[in-house]
């Protein structure tokens, strides 16, 4: 069963993608919502498959919802705007629906959710959630084992994902979205700004009390950390030396 909400400020609209929707058996929908907040209430509390989600929200826009949101389900805009279709496929949209949706649209959107679910775990058990990670830009997706992440910095409402020996990325999650789903240990917050892979790390360097140069495994460059973020390694390094 695909598990989704709708997210529209237009009442009508809601209403046709609900009978739109009612044409595919294996499709459940645990609610609607018409505004920002109301919408980050619902999948924060159902935790839906997927969204279908208007970009304009009067006052707010989908954008900002997927920004909210610490770990954001599959997203599917259905709009009747085409202009945000490089932006929303930058945000990592499934599928773009232009109003008024069209039943075949829509059942190639149901199509393209239903192969982006993950497999189901042995037993039916969803014990495997954090071996994989799907890190998706514009161009490519990047799948990556958390042991690969050395290092993940936040710039605005993206992530930059530091990964050991490759380029890094920059994706469309906040930090806090990548806090929830990373294993801690090993990953630890060391600012607002920055989590560290602690089995990556190895050495520091503090020319003085207010910043510190960190080397990590398989990235070339030093990171630089200011003196939150090095107060807080110090306790890190302190706390698992063993670990270096």
């Amino acid at each position: 069963m695909l598990r989704v909400v709708i997210v529209d400020d237009e009442p009508l609209a809601i209403r046709a993608m609900r009978r739109l929707l009612a044409a595919h058996g294996d499709v459940a929908i645990l609610g609607e919502a018409d505004n920002l907040s109301g919408a980050v209430q619902l999948i924060s509390a159902e935790k839906p498959d997927a969204v279908f989600l208007d970009i304009d929200l009067g006052s707010s826009d989908g954008f900002q919802l997927i920004a909210r949101l610490d770990q954001a389900p599959h997203v599917v805009f259905v709009t009747a705007h085409a202009q945000y279709a490089v932006d929303a496929f930058a945000a990592a949209a499934v599928d773009y629906l232009l109003k008024p949706v069209i039943p075949e649209r829509l059942a190639e959107a149901i199509a393209r959710l239903r192969r982006n679910r993950p497999p189901p775990a042995a037993g039916g058990e969803s014990g495997g959630a954090h071996d994989i990670l799907e890190l998706r830009t514009p161009n490519r997706t990047v799948l990556a084992s958390p042991a690969e992440i050395a290092a993940l910095c936040a710039e605005g409402d993206f992530t930059r994902v530091v990964l050991a020996d490759q380029p890094s990325l920059l994706i469309w999650r906040t930090l806090s979205h990548f806090e929830s789903v990373l294993p801690a240990p090993p990953f630890v917050r060391l600012s607002r700004s920055l989590i560290l892979n602690r089995d990556r790390l190895r050495s520091f360097e503090t020319p003085s009390r207010n910043r510190s140069r960190v080397t990590l495994d398989g990235v070339g460059e030093p990171l630089v950390l200011g003196r939150a973020a090095t107060s807080r390694l110090r306790d890190v390094v302190s706390g698992g030396t063993e670990r270096l």
